[in-house]
């Protein structure tokens, strides 16, 4: 007999999280710790479990290297050099970087951001040169700096596209984004198979719930960009981020979705 799949039919690429909205200009004159001497930071590497110590700027390259094609326009590099650093800052000050790893960043993009200093090329080092010490601020703090490859057309706010409540952060707000318009094909509209085991088992690891034997799915709530704030399979409800990254990011790209089907 064979295994029933559940799929989702997905709109648009979201790879990370949300890009900033309504920020002020990022500041031109180098942060604290830049002013004297560059700082190093301690890194994990989740494949070989080694820690290494690493001058930042070198860091922010690798970050900008895997997290965006290096081939795209140095502008681009740029302003994702400024986010990766400022999301670098933003962990180190405020939540000590990864403390079970006894480090200031890891490679893992669960922990902390990807990493990848094979694929650093000219043009990435430029970007980097360029707005080193950059970074974004609101009120005097930095900013919590999420981003996105493909919002859909439509950014959210960090509550209803990560479900995060810890705290306010008034300067990501929901605005119109004209970058769909030129989006990959492949990227505005895709679909995704998992089976009912692995739906089952990111139910349970990320609501703490079971959903018994999932004869179907639904999306309960839509926020005001219209994507999954809260999806009921089975017998339990999870959050749409959550079950996101239960299933995995790279594979459910987005909670931007069209439809659910249980076959």
């Amino acid at each position: 007999m064979k295994r029933p799949f559940f799929c989702f039919l997905l709109i648009v690429l979201l790879i990370t999280l949300f890009i900033p909205g309504g920020c002020r200009e990022p500041e031109k004159k180098p942060i604290d710790e830049y002013r004297y001497q560059e700082p190093e930071i301690t890194l994990y590497d989740n494949n070989t479990g080694e820690k290494k110590r690493i001058k930042m700027e070198e860091y922010i390259a690798g970050v900008v290297a895997a997290e965006m094609e290096p081939s795209w326009p140095v502008e681009a590099l740029a302003a994702q050099s400024i986010l990766a650093r400022t999301f670098t800052l933003h962990k180190i000050k405020y939540e000590k970087g990864v403390p079970h790893r006894g480090a200031d960043a890891s490679t893992s993009t669960e922990e902390f951001q990807a990493y990848d200093p094979k694929r650093i090329t000219q043009r990435v080092r430029e970007a980097v040169k360029m707005t080193r010490g950059e970074v974004i601020k609101h009120k005097g703090k930095y900013i919590r700096a999420w981003f996105h490859s493909n919002a859909g057309g439509k950014t959210a706010t960090a509550e209803e596209g990560l479900a995060f409540k810890k705290e306010a952060t008034p300067y990501i707000q929901s605005v119109t984004d004209p970058g769909q318009k030129v989006a990959d094909p492949d990227d505005k509209e895709w679909k995704a198979s998992f089976s009912l085991d692995e739906v089952r088992s990111a139910v349970i690891q990320q609501a703490g719930k079971d959903p018994g034997q999932i004869t179907s799915a639904s999306i309960v709530k839509k926020g005001p960009s219209g994507r999954a704030v809260t999806i009921r399979l089975g017998n339990a409800e999870i959050s749409g981020s959550a079950l996101r990254m239960g299933l995995g990011p790279e594979r459910m790209r987005s909670t931007l979705l069209l439809s659910l089907i249980h076959i």
